[in-house]
């Protein structure tokens, strides 16, 4: 396995330019939400998360996307955990994949839960960032919010697909111009602007023992099942023409990432299913599309960071809100790519519906999906014996 073996095949076009916003809308958000509630700098964390988005490009030729860690960033914006503790749980879950991916015990996990299994976290993904677009984003700045969300929904669904067209650059163009009309003050962000770059920071062992305990260890079921797993069979699912990813591979650059990012105050990231098919739905096909998005972030921590806390607000969030949606209903639909039996469905709608309701719920989805597969593969190979 060659981990830096770069893909010829990246492009930079109009589409790869619109699938680039095919994860804002859930990236953004949870990076403004940890940055507020950490007290983390927010120049270090936008170069950072820009920097990993352009070498994931680079390596895997995919838009293969990297995202905060879910269930860190709840926990922390909900809790207003420090960035010293966030920092050592991003080493710690760094150094639990990296022992995962050298030890091959996460192609043995591969190898255990069925595609049904993986199908379900597909599912439970989809419903919650679908339900999470639909109850907090569109409904956020009253009428005016909803007339922009109507004007985005007949965007997309007029030109969903559309490849000389791509309906995600209307999207962010519409939210651009109300941004720039009613809520962009040009004098006090030009006094802002500056070169700026990231802070070393070194984590120590309290920081690293207290953020697993707080922060890594209820978010390795959905790192498992969502960051690895969901998304190596969503690249197979998107992209069947190209050699299968391998999850050691992918579990390898989701540790590297965080093996690294503590260093430089960058928040804990990982990649995801729901992340590649936004990118993809909105025309993204190479690593070109998260290249793009990576240097926007890139370049909004270099020379913005020092005004980012006013920028946050500019934007829409309605028009963020349908952008992850679609991203929502487009994990969804990948359920329905390979042919399930009844029962094997049945198990799917269970996994995804305790991914969503239960604590704990990818864990949960993830061990009891497995056994009552396994139960009813036994039960079927017994009947035909």
């Amino acid at each position: 396995m060659n981990l830096f073996a770069f893909k010829p095949n990246i492009r930079f076009d109009r589409n790869e330019l619109a699938g680039a916003f095919g994860d804002i809308g859930t990236d953004f958000p949870l990076i403004v939400g940890i940055i507020l509630a950490s007290g983390m700098n927010p120049v270090s964390v936008l170069v950072m998360f820009g920097v990993f988005q352009i070498l994931t490009g680079l390596i895997y030729g995919i838009p293969m996307p990297v995202q905060p860690l879910k269930a860190m960033a709840v926990i922390v914006i909900t809790q207003k955990i420090g960035g010293n503790i966030l920092c050592g749980a991003g080493l710690a879950i760094g150094i639990l994949m990296l022992i995962l991916s050298v030890s091959g015990l996460i192609n043995v996990i591969a190898r255990i839960v069925p595609l049904c299994v993986v199908r379900g976290i597909q599912l439970g993904l989809g419903l919650q960032l679908a339900t999470l677009a639909l109850k907090d984003y569109v409904p956020a700045d009253g009428l005016i919010g909803y007339g922009l969300a109507f004007l985005s929904f007949v965007f997309i669904v007029s030109l969903l697909g559309n490849r000389k067209y791509p309906p995600a650059l209307f999207v962010i163009l519409i939210g651009v111009i109300y941004a720039v009309i009613f809520n962009l003050n040009l004098t006090h962000l030009a006094q802002g602007v500056g070169f700026q770059l990231p802070k070393c920071h070194i984590p120590t062992m309290q920081d690293v023992i207290t953020g697993f305990l707080l922060l890594s260890l209820p978010q390795i079921p959905l790192s498992i099942g969502n960051s690895i797993l969901a998304t190596q069979q969503t690249a197979e699912d998107l992209f069947p023409e190209r050699p299968p990813l391998a999850v050691r591979k992918i579990s390898l650059t989701y540790s590297v990432m965080n093996l690294i990012a503590p260093f430089f105050g960058g928040i804990p990231v990982c990649h995801g299913a729901g992340g590649m098919a936004g990118h993809y739905t909105f025309g993204g096909r190479t690593g070109g599309a998260v290249i793009i998005y990576g240097t926007m972030y890139l370049a909004l921590g270099l020379f913005f960071g020092a005004v980012f806390g006013d920028i946050v607000h500019i934007f829409p969030k309605p028009i963020l809100g349908v952008l992850l949606f679609f991203e929502g209903l487009a994990l969804m639909k990948l359920m329905f790519g390979v042919a399930l039996s009844k029962k094997e469905i049945m198990v799917t709608l269970m996994v995804g519906l305790m991914a969503v309701g239960l604590p704990y719920g990818y864990l949960v989805g993830i061990i009891l999906g497995t056994i009552l597969a396994v139960l009813f593969k036994n039960n079927k190979i017994l009947r035909e014996a």
